[in-house]
Formats: C-alpha cells, sequence, structure tokens
C-alpha cells in the first residue's frame, strides 16, 4: 500500500504542473502532495457552497415550496459575517497563542461552526415548510432555527476559507503566494464539482430522510477533512508566542490597504462583478426546474457545469498570468464573458432548450473565473506583503458581502413578480428573465469601472515600494 502511495504520488506530481494550474508552486520543501491536503479545507467550502447555494434552495423552492424570497434571505445571511473578513484575516496576521499558532486556532473554530450548522439545518428546513407533524409547529421556531443554521454555516465558511488561503501563502515564499490561493481555488472548484456530482445522485430520489442523511453526512466530512488538512501544516512559533512586541491598530492597517483610488476602485469593481455572476444563483436550478422541467438530480449537476466552467476560466488566467498578463485585463475578459452567457440563458426559455441553458451556465462560470482570479491576484499585488491576510479578507469581505446582497435581492425580485396581479397569465420564466437581465446591467457597469484601471493601475514596482514605505512607518508607531 505505500508503494502504491508514493507510485501514485510521483505520477500526479509529474502530471500536475502541466495540468493542474499552479502546481508548479510545489517544491522539495513543500511536496504537491501536502498542498493538496491543505486544499481540503476548500473542498469542504466547496461541499457548503453546493448545499446552499445550489441544492438546498433548489430542494426549498421547489419541493418544500418555501418562498423564494425566503430561501434568498436566508442564503443571504452570512452576509452579515462577510465584512469581518478583512477583520479575521488581519487578527489571524497578528493572533498570539501559548502554542505559537496564528491560523489554526481561527480554522478549528469556522470548522465547529460548519459542523453545528449543518447538524441541525435539515430538521430547521422541515419545520420552516411544515413538514409533517412540523405543520403545528409556530412559525418563529421553523424561521429562527433555519436563520441559526445558516448563520453558523456562513459564518464557518467566512473564517476557515479566509484564514485557510492565508495559511497556504503563508508556506510558500512572497513571489508564489497568488500560484498557491489559485491553486487553493482550483481545489475549491474540483471540491463543488465532486460535490454536486455526489448530492445529484444521492437526491436523485428525493425524501426528507434522505435530506436529513446527506447534510448530516456533510457535517461529519466537513470535520474529518479539515483535521486532515490542518495535521502538522503551521509550525509552532514560540517566539511569536512569548513576544511583547505591540501591534498595528486594525484602522491604521486598513488604512495603508485601501491607500489611492486604485484600491477603492478595484474593490468597487470586484463588487459589482460579484453581483453580476451572482445573483441568478439561487435562481439557477428553480429556473430549470419550474421553465425547462429538469429534476433535481439534473439542476444539482448544474452547479458542477458551473464549477467546471469556473475551474476552465481559472486554468486560462493562470496560463496568462504567468506570461505576464495584467489581472485587471483578465477580470476585465471575464465580465465581458458573462454578458453574452447570461444571455444565452435567457434565450433558453423560449426556446425551451436545455443545452442552451447549460451553455450559458458553463460559460457564466467560464467568465466568473477570470473575473475573479484576476481581480484577487490584483488585490494581493496591491496590498502590502506584510497584509495578505488582511487583503485576502478584504477581497473576500467585499465578494461575500456583494453575492449575499446579489441572492436577497434575486429573491426578492422573483417573488414580487409572481405576486403581482395576474401573474398567473405570465410565461413561467417571467419571474426570472428580469433578475438575469438586471445581472448584465451589473457586469455592465463593472466594465465602466474598470476600464480606468487598465491604465491606471500602479506597476509593482511602484506600488511594493509605495506599500513598503508605509508598512515601515506603521511599524515604527508601534515601537514605544
Amino acid at each position: 500500500m505505500i508503494q502504491f502511495r508514493k507510485f501514485a504520488l510521483s505520477k500526479i506530481s509529474r502530471i500536475a504542473p502541466r495540468y493542474l494550474p499552479f502546481a508548479d508552486v510545489a517544491t522539495e520543501d513543500l511536496p504537491l502532495s501536502r498542498l493538496l491536503r491543505l486544499a481540503l479545507f476548500q473542498v469542504t467550502v466547496g461541499m457548503a457552497l453546493v448545499l446552499l447555494v445550489g441544492t438546498l434552495n433548489r430542494v426549498m423552492i421547489v419541493e418544500l415550496n418555501v418562498p423564494a424570497s425566503l430561501v434568498g434571505i436566508m442564503i443571504s445571511l452570512p452576509l452579515v459575517f462577510a465584512p469581518f473578513r478583512a477583520l479575521i484575516g488581519f487578527r489571524s496576521d497578528i493572533h498570539k497563542s501559548a502554542l505559537g499558532w496564528r491560523r489554526v486556532p481561527y480554522i478549528w473554530k469556522g470548522t465547529m461552526l460548519q459542523f453545528g450548522g449543518f447538524a441541525i439545518m435539515p430538521f430547521a428546513l422541515l419545520v420552516l415548510s411544515g413538514y409533517g407533524e412540523a405543520v403545528d409547529a409556530p412559525a418563529w421556531i421553523g424561521l429562527s432555527s433555519a436563520a441559526l443554521a445558516f448563520l453558523l454555516v456562513g459564518a464557518g465558511v467566512h473564517m476557515v476559507q479566509t484564514v485557510g488561503l492565508a495559511l497556504a501563502t503563508d508556506l510558500v515564499p512572497v513571489e508564489d503566494q497568488p500560484k498557491v490561493v489559485g491553486l487553493m481555488y482550483v481545489m475549491l472548484l474540483l471540491g463543488m464539482i465532486v460535490s454536486a456530482i455526489v448530492f445529484g445522485a444521492l437526491l436523485t430520489d428525493y425524501t426528507p430522510g434522505r435530506l436529513i442523511q446527506v447534510v448530516q453526512a456533510a457535517a461529519v466530512i466537513t470535520v474529518a477533512l479539515n483535521i486532515l488538512a490542518l495535521w502538522k501544516q503551521e509550525p509552532r512559533d514560540r517566539t511569536r508566542a512569548n513576544s511583547i512586541a505591540p501591534v498595528p491598530e486594525f484602522r491604521e492597517a486598513w488604512g495603508v490597504f485601501v491607500t489611492g483610488r486604485n484600491a477603492i476602485r478595484l474593490l468597487i469593481v470586484i463588487g459589482l462583478g460579484t453581483m453580476g455572476f451572482g445573483m441568478a444563483d439561487v435562481l439557477l436550478e428553480p429556473y430549470g426546474g419550474h421553465v425547462l422541467d429538469m429534476s433535481v438530480a439534473q439542476t444539482t449537476r448544474l452547479t458542477a457545469v458551473l464549477a467546471v466552467g469556473g475551474l476552465a476560466g481559472f486554468a486560462l488566467a493562470s496560463r496568462v498570468l504567468l506570461r505576464g498578463a495584467d489581472p485587471i485585463h483578465v477580470a476585465f475578459w471575464g465580465a465581458v464573458v458573462g454578458v453574452p452567457a447570461f444571455g444565452a440563458i435567457v434565450l433558453a426559455a423560449p426556446f425551451h432548450s436545455v443545452a442552451g441553458f447549460v451553455l450559458g451556465t458553463l460559460f457564466a462560470g467560464f467568465g466568473a473565473g477570470l473575473f475573479g482570479h484576476g481581480t484577487l491576484t490584483a488585490t494581493m499585488r496591491n496590498a502590502p506583503r506584510e497584509q495578505i491576510g488582511l487583503a485576502l479578507g478584504a477581497w473576500g469581505a467585499v465578494q461575500a458581502t456583494a453575492a449575499g446582497i446579489a441572492v436577497a435581492l434575486g429573491g426578492v425580485i422573483r417573488d414580487l413578480i409572481v405576486a403581482m396581479p395576474g401573474s398567473e397569465a405570465f410565461a413561467a420564466e417571467a419571474p426570472y428573465v428580469p433578475v438575469f437581465a438586471l445581472e448584465i446591467v451589473f457586469l455592465a457597469l463593472a466594465l465602466l469601472v474598470a476600464y480606468p484601471l487598465l491604465r491606471r493601475m500602479a506597476g509593482p514596482e511602484q506600488r511594493a515600494h509605495y506599500v513598503s514605505t508605509k508598512t515601515t512607518d506603521l511599524a515604527a508607531k508601534s515601537v514605544p
């Protein structure tokens, strides 16, 4: 067995740099096997995203008859914690523990939050929908328990992903940090693909009992994979544990990070583009079910299609960025691809074309992959070297906040159209098409705001010199 493991890892190590984006970040001191094991935390995050945004929203809207606006609000509840990602990243940058760990304590807390949310989620959803004996339960019980479940899972996902990515960047040289973060996001997409396929197969014959089994199994798998991912990854730094040096305040560190018009404009572009790509997340599967008569298994696999497109986008982005392309240009073209992708999704309804719908979903994922990797790389390159956790947190905070607002807004728009007088005479796609059209508008706005950045972004040398000076000044202020 040991010989087989060595043989398999040697083969993977040889082919990965060619076929797995960012795999060339592996070294003798940090082998690919260790990086892939660390990336298991991204697999659990992907599994959570598939459940929340994919499987559960379809089940709640179609099978459990929960209003789409309520589903959108539930899925967007993690938005409450999204703005704190920057603070979480910053705190993990400066955290001191008795064992000398910075990242592990936060990842473990996030894992426990995910487990708790998944443990109560299926029962909360059944009570919320009034299924079976739960029909007599007070409405506030279903609402509060479901809200608590989504809040716990969302808070855990934000914490685990932000600090986990920071831990990954700690293990590699500064010049390789964007590549290792890219590798982590590729593993996130692979985790989403596998999870979507598995969940789709398990829920082909949907029953409430099967839903409970699937969600609670996800809770156990999350804990197991995150423990395996963290095992002997972060070195213990006793010097840090015993240090009494003062640390900068978050406000001062944030001021250094956002200095200049380019940083603020970049964050605005991230928000607009994320809303453009994310507003349909809560409606893609119900759209397939209501309009195109797709089954639960078929619509669940849409998440895999979206992730495959995202993986292709990340792969292309990695190739062109390694050849010296500007990450802002990569993000710009990602938004450009998203416009016709959502146009194809809209046109799938009048032609009743499942193939067109799937193709549009694939290219939406492709554009989102280009946009996500481009903006992430631009954010990291625009940040001081000592603030990687803060930079990742800021990118994640804006992205998650925008995604949460978009998901909630999409569900509310859909329900308002359904509630309009005479809506029963509307075509089946009528509640969905305005949402997809609004996504195109947001992408167009992102392109408009991003255009000045194509020429205005500071060069790496200029920015590096500036932030180095600011960070040195900040550190000097901290010394008594």
